[in-house]
């Protein structure tokens, strides 16, 4: 490989992204507080630098059970680790598939490591449950998640 060529900046993770609600979803939508936590364990860098990396956000969204597919944008931000972070401006959409929530979110890195670059994260998590939507409210789920920047 010459010298002046650059490794490729492709970094694939996997990991788990865990969910709360807060009051609890039920059938009757409302405003609710979402609290996400992502935990990337898995990463295989290009260049063999990142290991691992991480990401949180708050915000308030309008839900109920039957409608929680709605399409979102926004910046997520990535913290690897080396200690540097990766902001990501994002769109994302779900669909539900076989007692699953499908979430797809796409973007490109504004700021940070990759920047410049293509990323598409997918987030599976399991479907409210009946009971739950009917009575307390769903105030959780956990599932598994894939990043890819190219």
């Amino acid at each position: 490989m010459p010298a002046h060529a650059e490794p490729l900046a492709l970094l694939q993770c996997q990991g788990t992204e865990s969910v709360a609600y807060s009051p609890g979803i039920t059938f009757q939508p409302r405003d609710v507080d979402v609290s996400t936590d992502g935990r990337l364990g898995s990463c295989v860098d290009g260049a063999g630098e990142v290991t691992s990396g991480a990401y949180g956000e708050r915000f308030t969204l309008h839900a109920g059970c039957n409608d929680l597919l709605d399409g979102f944008q926004g910046p997520r931000t990535f913290t690897w680790s080396t200690g540097d972070t990766s902001v990501v401006e994002a769109e994302g959409s779900s669909t539900a598939i076989a007692g699953q929530v499908v979430t797809t979110l796409t973007g490109t890195v504004v700021q940070g490591r990759f920047h410049g670059r293509s990323v598409v994260q997918v987030i599976v998590l399991p479907q409210p449950a009946l009971p739950l939507c009917l009575t307390t409210g769903v105030t959780g789920a956990t599932g598994a998640t894939t990043l890819t920047i190219v």
